[in-house]
């Protein structure tokens, strides 16, 4: 574990599921937080969570899919903190596609959102951490962005572009002096996993996530994945050929369904 550089967060889609759990495990440990989601309700119930705290709790609507309000949202959280030292991005949806129910529009939603989102909320705030050559950025992807997995056709793409896009921004990043992280969880109990119709693995709660994922903010590893057991196995997964790879998948979730 590396020493907390952090004291003042801006969590991106912080209303519900790992981003809600991790905002007030954030507050629990003293840090600063902005909280941003479409949801004014749910905004306003992580504020009364937080309400006892260390850290203190700020609620600052969001439409990630609009660029110049995500800009708009920088802002007035960097005017709430003074400063924004850590960005964590994991605003995201998730709607089943496979071939028989691909649907250009769902696709594009999720594209919008969890792609361009990202993308929108990533260009907030980087030139000033650019800038100021500090600052700490998590992007939460998903081990869905791995490899192709079934009723995944648009989720896993998008999560897939998340992945190399971090890979590639780290080069920079990293002469500037600015940290960046890429989060990929297994399945977390949120709603969007309860949209899910078949058994999931090594299912986590939220909370113990967020304590996972506030572990790895705080080290040096470029990817952090929990829960491990189930993460690594699709690491290796990942390494297989495609002959070997398509029938394991197939038998796989065929004694999940």
């Amino acid at each position: 574990m590396t020493k907390r550089h952090f004291n003042k967060a801006w969590v991106v889609g912080g209303s519900t599921g790992i981003g809600r759990a991790l905002a007030l495990e954030l507050a629990r440990h003293g840090v600063d937080v902005v909280v941003s989601a479409r949801g004014a309700e749910s905004l306003a119930a992580v504020l009364r969570d937080g309400v006892d705290l260390p850290g203190k709790l700020h609620a600052v609507p969001i439409d990630v899919t609009d660029r110049t309000a995500t800009q708009r949202a920088a802002g007035e959280a960097a005017a709430l903190l003074g400063r924004i030292d850590l960005c964590v991005s994991c605003a995201g949806t998730h709607l089943p596609l496979g071939a028989k129910n691909f649907d250009a529009e769902k696709f594009r939603r999720l594209v919008d959102v969890n792609l361009m989102g990202t993308v929108h909320v990533l260009e907030s705030v980087m030139a000033d951490f650019i800038e100021r050559r500090s600052g700490h950025i998590a992007v939460v992807s998903s081990v869905a962005g791995y490899r192709g997995l079934p009723s995944s056709t648009g989720y896993g793409a998008t999560k897939a572009a998340l992945i190399n896009m971090c890979e590639s921004l780290k080069f920079d990043l990293d002469r500037a002096g600015v940290k960046l992280q890429l989060i990929d969880p297994g399945f977390v109990a949120t709603p969007l996993t309860a949209r899910n119709n078949f058994p999931m693995p090594f299912l986590m709660e939220a909370d113990a996530a967020a304590r996972q994922f506030y572990r790895g903010l705080l080290s040096d590893r470029f990817e952090v994945t929990f829960p491990k057991r189930f993460t690594w196995q699709l690491k290796l997964l990942r390494c297989l050929p495609y002959a070997a790879y398509f029938p394991i998948v197939r038998r796989m979730t065929r004694a999940l369904s």
